[in-house]
């Protein structure tokens, strides 16, 4: 089983404003700098997508990826969504949960990603590039929040 990797920092907004950001997959190409497209397939009833297609370029990892998504979220904007792989071509793995809770100074985000690839790689270059996909990730979304 793949071990995960997992950071957390603090966005000074509230979570609900913190879950918009992170719920408008579409304009994920705007922010975040590996996505290059988005495609939704799929949303439930309340909007939220269940099935979407991201178009990656991050360097190692060049790939079309189709994610089923889970918002177990409260009306604040406090919970956890997380998104399992359904299929990749260069990846066999790449699942993850942010985790968001209310605290005095906004939102604490946590994100948690396992990603592995079809291809075997040494388990410190994987958890190497994991940690730069997920503090890339925080810095960007706490940078798109805040902005």
């Amino acid at each position: 089983m793949a071990e995960s990797t997992e950071s957390s920092i603090v966005v000074n907004a509230p979570a609900a404003h913190v879950l918009d950001v992170i719920a408008d997959l579409a304009r994920y190409p705007e922010w975040a700098g590996d996505v290059k497209k988005v495609e939704i397939l799929a949303e439930d009833g309340d909007g939220w997508p269940d099935q979407a297609r991201l178009y990656f370029d991050a360097g190692v990892i060049k790939d079309a990826c189709l994610f089923d998504y889970d918002w177990d979220v409260v009306e604040d904007g406090t919970g956890a969504v997380s998104w399992t792989l359904v299929e990749a071509s260069t990846l066999r793995a790449m699942d993850g949960i942010y985790t968001l809770s209310a605290i005095p100074e906004g939102t604490a985000v946590t994100y948690r990603l396992t990603v592995e690839l079809m291809i075997p790689m040494l388990g410190l270059l994987r958890r190497k590039a994991e940690k730069a996909i997920v503090d890339t990730a925080l810095r960007s979304l706490k940078s798109r929040v805040e902005g």
